[in-house]
C-alpha cells in the first residue's frame, strides 16, 4: 500500500492530500530512509513522521484498504512520541 494512503486509510494524517505533501517534503522516514508518497509499505515497516516540533514513531501491523475509525488505531502501534522544544 502506498505511503499516502496507509497514513490516511489509519488516521495518523486526516488527508490524503497533507499526507502526500507531507511525505514530499521530506519530513517521513520508513526504516530509517527517507521516504516519498509512493513508497511501498510492508506490515512491520517503522514510519517516523515529523509533524513542526513533534516526532511521532510508529510501527505498520495491518493494511486495509478502508477502515472504520474506531478500528484504525489497530492499524499501527506507537514507539515513540517526541516533542522537541
Amino acid at each position: 500500500m502506498r505511503l499516502d494512503k496507509y497514513l490516511k486509510v489509519s488516521r495518523i494524517i486526516k488527508r490524503r492530500t497533507i499526507a502526500k505533501e507531507v511525505a514530499d517534503k521530506g519530513r517521513i522516514k520508513v526504516n530509517g530512509i527517507l521516504a516519498k508518497s509512493s513508497t511501498d509499505l510492508k506490515i512491520n515497516d517503522e514510519l517516523e513522521i515529523q509533524f513542526g516540533q513533534k516526532v511521532l514513531k510508529v510501527k505498520v501491523l495491518a493494511m486495509t484498504e478502508t477502515t472504520k475509525k474506531q478500528d484504525a488505531e489497530k492499524m499501527y502501534q506507537i514507539l515513540s512520541e517526541i516533542k522537541n522544544d
